[in-house]
């Protein structure tokens, strides 16, 4: 622990007093309980005219403690108009922000800890945020997100299952290949349209669309039109009853297998799961997804792969699925 204090006015005064009297720096640092370096820095740095004089002294010492505080970064008001229109209009995390301007720049502009200071702080607000809103904090990925308790029951029924998850190749459980696609389904009111979403397991590249209604037919209409053009080496689904009819689907891609996880294990497909919430942020549970284009819903998709993540080194989907480069920050 560091235990130094900077000079005082009143330890000025005295060190001009010593100095009239003739007292050697040595003998100065002695009376007053300082390091003799301490003595000639401040000497050397506050004699001006060949005079010291605690007053112009303390001045600027003054001076130079403000100046050598780090300004903060989003000050910058360049900076600052780039940062709320990444985390508020295209749902960027603090650390994907962060990381994608120094992968950019090739230096740190600033920490993922100073744009959650700045969110929780309320610097991100909307002024016409409704009466009650938190505010930007809403934002936040999980902030406020309810989860399902360790007694939660699935209610829903069981589907035949071709093959077990721990069958799959190696290249899709190294994520060392493109093509092993995890898919699922993401509700909007009940008895209307759902969206289909499929993420590729190397690259997190999502394609999908919208179905009709949340039933193995329609699901499996969107599962065919989104694969065409995409390499398809497996299927890894969860157990629900909108994928029942996956032997009609590997039929039609020529043999292609489909995986299912243990019941209640969703962590088995996490790459599905984690970028079904970031889809979330656009159409909250209760949407009815009936009412929203396909045209929108491409538009979101195209910029979910256009957002840099941790887990790509903050490269986006998009950049890694294709080999392509893109400039986003």
């Amino acid at each position: 622990m560091c235990h130094y204090h900077h000079l005082t006015l009143s330890e000025r005064e005295n060190l001009l007093f010593f100095r009239a009297q003739s007292y050697s720096i040595s003998r100065i640092a002695a009376a007053l309980g300082r390091d003799k370096s301490t003595i000639s820095r401040e000497l050397r740095r506050n004699t001006v005219n060949g005079k010291y004089l605690p007053i112009t002294a303390q001045q600027q010492y003054a001076r130079r403690r403000k100046a050598c505080k780090p300004h903060k970064r989003l000050e910058n008001a360049e900076l600052f108009a780039l940062v709320k229109n990444l985390f508020l209009v295209h749902h960027w995390s603090p650390e994907e922000i962060a990381g994608r301007l120094q992968l950019e720049h090739q230096k740190a502009l600033l920490s993922y800890a100073t744009i959650y200071r700045a969110i929780y702080a309320g610097m991100f607000d909307e002024t016409s945020s409704s009466h009650g809103s938190r505010g930007a904090v809403r934002r936040l990925r999980h902030h406020g997100k309810s989860r399902h308790t360790r007694q939660y029951q699935e209610r829903r029924g069981s589907i035949p299952i071709s093959h077990d998850i721990s069958e799959r190749p190696a290249g899709a459980a190294n994520r060392s290949r493109r093509g092993h696609w995890e898919c699922d389904t993401i509700a909007g009111k009940t008895g209307k349209a759902c969206l289909v979403t499929l993420v590729d397991r190397k690259s997190l590249y999502l394609v999908g669309g919208k179905a009709a209604k949340k039933t193995a037919q329609a699901v499996n209409t969107v599962l065919l039109q989104v694969l065409q053009g995409q390499p398809v080496k497996s299927l890894t689904p969860d157990r629900g009853k909108e994928f029942a009819h996956h032997a009609a689907v590997t039929e039609a891609l020529n043999g292609v297998p489909f995986y299912f996880p243990p019941p209640h294990q969703p962590w088995q497909r996490g790459s599905n799961e984690n970028t079904n919430g970031l889809v979330r942020e656009y159409f909250p549970k209760g949407t009815d997804i009936t009412l929203v284009p396909e045209a929108y819903v491409q538009a979101v998709f195209a910029e979910l792969n256009r957002r840099p993540r941790k887990c790509l080194g903050y490269k986006t989907p998009y950049e890694v699925h294709y080999s392509k480069k893109l400039h986003l920050a």
